[in-house]
This record gives structure tokens, C-alpha cells and sequence, in this order.
């Protein structure tokens, strides 16, 4: 099952769709950095070689389990050959 259709499921659930929209920005990068990674044909190895971390941390920031800092960030960003913005809406 794709990504997309395991959240649309399981945002049917109030209380998955509640806690889903509090950290929908987390996800919506995570998604671009795997995206931008695999448009790239980038491993999560070959992203881990480009900034000087482990893949595990790469792996982890991918699944959801890593809360990066804006360092952690601007290292893959650069990696990715992008930039890095945040705004507060």
C-alpha cells in the first residue's frame, strides 16, 4: 500500500485526522525530502555520504521517527541542492 493511500484511510479516523493535521507540516517535508532524494537517484546512503551523517539518520528523518534540527536541515537541503525556508503562517 502507497503512502498516500494509508494516510487518506486513515484519516477516516477523527482522532488519526486530528493529531495528522497537528504535524502536517513535519510530514509534508519529509515527503519533499524523500521525493527531491528519489528525483535525484539518490540512496538514503548516497544522501548520508553528501551531508556527512549516517544513513540511520536518513532512514529515521524518512520514517517519521527523527525530529531534525534546522542544522540537520540545511545540511540535506544543501545536499539536495535546494534551500531551506520556514516561514510561521
Amino acid at each position: 500500500m502507497k503512502l498516500d493511500d494509508f494516510i487518506k484511510e486513515k484519516l477516516k479516523n477523527s482522532e488519526f485526522k486530528q493529531y495528522y493535521d497537528e504535524y502536517k507540516s513535519e510530514y509534508e517535508i519529509i515527503e519533499t525530502i524523500k521525493k527531491t532524494r528519489e528525483e535525484q537517484h539518490m540512496t538514503q546512503k548516497d544522501l548520508a555520504e553528501k551531508t556527512g551523517l549516517k544513513q540511520g539518520n536518513i532512514s529515521r528523518l524518512e520514517s517519521g521517527e527523527y525530529n531534525p534540527s534546522i542544522a540537520f536541515l540545511r545540511r540535506i537541503a544543501k545536499a539536495l541542492n535546494k534551500e531551506l525556508y520556514i516561514t510561521l503562517k
